[in-house]
């Protein structure tokens, strides 16, 4: 499926995702149309996406991986399906053993990284969840960047799992910046 050429072409790209289609050419061989028709075969069959990343260590986020046990198939589905828009979900992972599915999520604040613990936009707070554990990630190594969420144009009243942070406790006692993608968010990202 994938050859030493194509390799190269994400090497190069992880290496710097700006690296222009000439100097990619010379690395493999071709011609820069010869690499933009690789790199574009590749986009195409939905191999290699090219997008930007963003230095949580740099920006100060909090990171935690939550690890969940849902009771059945729909529940997970349904989960899956709520929060599929949440900007502060990184990455679901569903897995086989005690637990069945975990959730990396960031916040710009340990507050804020409790409510998605805690409150109705919770994972914790879903129907099928059995059991819940929330783990604080203290170090990222060898690359700070992620693919976190971020939202330009923050209008929502409601955040797209349907949770409204106007009538949160925690948001009114300034415990939670609230949702990133609703004009209630009072955080930096």
């Amino acid at each position: 499926m994938i050859d030493e050429k194509d390799r190269i072409i994400f090497e190069e790209l992880q290496k710097d995702g700006r690296k222009t289609l000439v100097e990619i050419g010379k690395k493999i061989g071709l011609t820069s149309m010869g690499a933009k028709k690789r790199l574009e075969s590749l986009i195409n069959k939905g191999i290699l996406k090219v997008k930007a990343l963003i230095n949580v260590d740099k920006l100060n986020v909090k990171l935690a991986l939550i690890a969940m046990e849902l009771e059945s198939g729909r529940a997970l589905r349904e989960l899956l399906k709520r929060f599929e828009n949440c900007p502060r979900i990184v990455k679901f992972f569903v897995t086989t053993g005690s637990f069945n599915l975990f959730a990396l999520v960031w916040a710009e604040d340990y507050h804020s990284l409790e409510s998605i613990s805690l409150e109705n936009c919770s994972l914790r707070a879903q129907k099928g969840v059995r059991r819940f554990e929330l783990y604080p990630i203290m170090e990222v190594y060898y690359d700070g960047f992620l693919d976190l969420k971020v939202v330009a144009n923050k209008r929502l009243s409601k955040a797209p799992c349907g949770v409204n942070c106007a009538v949160c406790e925690r948001y009114k006692r300034e415990k939670c910046l609230g949702c990133p993608a609703t004009k209630f968010y009072r955080g930096k990202i």
